[in-house]
């Protein structure tokens, strides 16, 4: 009883008398003392976990898109989700994967898709997070990568890790930290290197000073304007499959990015780097 009067009244000491930036970081303090820290589960099974957030017109900074599908609230006609080449779509279409299924997860992560390999015993978790909540995903991302946010689903009669039990973690969609800060720090206390893909415009700079210290080893990112469709991520995550070199890895997702942008191999091979 005590405790919970006690944050009733500091909240309302913060919204009364403190600033934005204030009442982000205590919140950002309090928050990080519920993230989940799940390590049983079938260590022999690999998982990639994509984390999406959706375009959004209304609650990104974003070069507004048609509004079909830069809807943040509708991930079936989303440009980063259930459009053409979306992380859905796209995936769904791809030979080297089997849905495996389908969930309604909150309102904050609309729908998470379960997939697996066609041949290697690996599992792919996406999900696709509200567009507004945008500053969340790149927070569960974060915390992912440095291995502070953990945690297992059950499929096919197994448990296996996803967020930062998986192998390899993936952001996709609007460079968020363009817009706002995170006040909290990303550092890796259990020793593990993860992978990490990062799809959104000048991703290396933005997201580089929050990942100094959460010991990832990134595999592509960007370094100018880019447009995250999933045929990038989906080349990439083959090589990674396939235990390729990190540059041939990121030459697969430069060479996926090249044929569908069409523009020169050269300015995708600019755009999409590896390593810091």
């Amino acid at each position: 009883m005590h405790k919970k009067i006690s944050l009733t009244l500091v909240l309302f000491f913060l919204f009364t008398c403190c600033n934005s930036q204030v009442i982000e970081n205590v919140i950002a303090e309090i928050d990080s003392d519920k993230i989940k820290n799940i390590t049983e589960f079938d260590s022999t099974i690999n998982t990639i976990h994509i984390f999406v957030a959706l375009c959004d017109n209304k609650y990104q900074g974003i070069v507004p898109v048609p509004a079909k599908i830069g809807d943040g609230q509708d991930p079936g006609n989303n440009l980063y989700w259930g459009a053409a080449f979306g992380i859905r779509t796209y995936f769904k279409s791809s030979k080297e994967w089997k849905l495996i299924r389908t969930e309604k997860d909150d309102s904050i992560k609309l729908e998470r898709l379960v997939f697996k390999h066609s041949i290697k015993n690996i599992y792919l978790i996406a999900d696709a997070y509200d567009g507004q909540y945008i500053k969340q995903c790149t927070r569960d991302f974060l915390n992912s990568s440095s291995g502070l946010l953990k945690d297992t689903i059950h499929v096919e009669n197994k448990v296996i890790g996803i967020s930062g039990n998986s192998k390899l973690v993936s952001y996709i969609g609007h460079d968020g930290l363009m817009d706002f800060e995170l006040p909290e720090s990303f550092i890796n206390t259990d020793n593990q290197q993860r992978d990490v893909i990062i799809l959104a415009c000048i991703s290396r700079n933005y997201f580089s000073p929050h990942l100094k210290a959460a010991n990832i080893n990134p595999l592509v990112w960007t370094t100018g304007l880019m447009c995250p469709e999933a045929y990038t991520l989906h080349d990439a995550i083959t090589g990674f499959i396939n235990d390729e070199s990190d540059e041939k890895i990121r030459t697969r997702a430069a060479l996926a990015y090249s044929k569908y942008q069409r523009c020169s191999e050269k300015a995708a091979r600019n755009l999409l780097v590896t390593g810091w």
